[in-house]
């Protein structure tokens, strides 16, 4: 009777003990499901922001694209000048308008264009101030030097060379009087020499030297800034 009894006993704790780890695989389910619902949650979340910010940005350099293209389109032919929509890149391509050869002196001619093309410039990017990261002046050469130039040599030549181009237009732009008070434009131009890096090549892959030597502006969005920002709780 008393060997029954125990017996009963230890079934009813081996039971219990059944039961209660049961429960906490129970328990410990619904937390795994709870976090993985959160997560699905988060990634859902954070996929809606990245896909806003993309269709945000897509609309804004559409708009600035149009804005410029409606602006300047009467006037590239005259310049010889092109407008790339997919870099935002506004390029001189005319060489022998730009500067002299091995010169950062701007010539008379790019001179007159840059009156009449910067102020008109900035004004179409006002608006767009505060997606607008930067805007950047290029300076591109050939790969051409002096004949008796190593590659690395005619390459380091053209870097201070394109530096100091770059670094002329960016003083001129600073001394226009109808750019004085755009301190939004100050704060975000920027000038950079790329030397012969980015030569223009013709379908048999040869560099195109004249086409080479170039001023570009290009406008750089916040784009990629706003997706690289932490996603706020809510």
């Amino acid at each position: 009777m008393f060997t029954k009894s125990r017996l009963n006993a230890a079934g009813a704790d081996d039971e219990f003990h059944w039961i209660a780890l049961s429960d906490l695989m129970s328990s410990l389910m619904m937390i795994f499901l709870f976090l993985a619902l959160l997560h699905m949650l988060q990634v859902n979340k954070n996929h809606v922001v990245e896909t806003n910010v993309r269709m945000t940005a897509v609309e804004a350099r559409q708009s600035i694209y149009r804005a410029l293209e409606r602006e300047f389109e009467a006037d590239l032919r005259r310049w010889n000048a092109e407008f790339d929509q997919p870099t935002l890149t506004l390029r001189f391509r005319e060489p022998d308008v730009l500067f002299d050869r091995n010169s950062a002196q701007i010539k008379p001619e790019f001179d007159a264009i840059l009156r009449n093309f910067l102020p008109r410039y900035v004004a179409q990017l006002r608006p767009f101030q505060a997606v607008i990261r930067e805007i950047r002046i290029e300076g591109h050469t050939s790969s051409e030097w002096q004949p008796e130039s190593s590659a690395m040599e005619a390459y380091f030549a053209n870097m201070a060379l394109s530096q100091q181009r770059t670094q002329a237009v960016l003083r001129f732009a600073y001394d226009l009087p109808e750019l004085q008070l755009e301190q939004w434009f100050r704060q975000r131009i920027a000038a950079v020499g790329l030397s012969s890096s980015r030569p223009i090549r013709n379908a048999a892959g040869q560099e195109i030297a004249s086409a080479s030597r170039r001023v570009e502006f290009s406008v750089l969005t916040d784009f990629e800034a706003r997706l690289l920002e932490p996603t706020s709780a809510k």
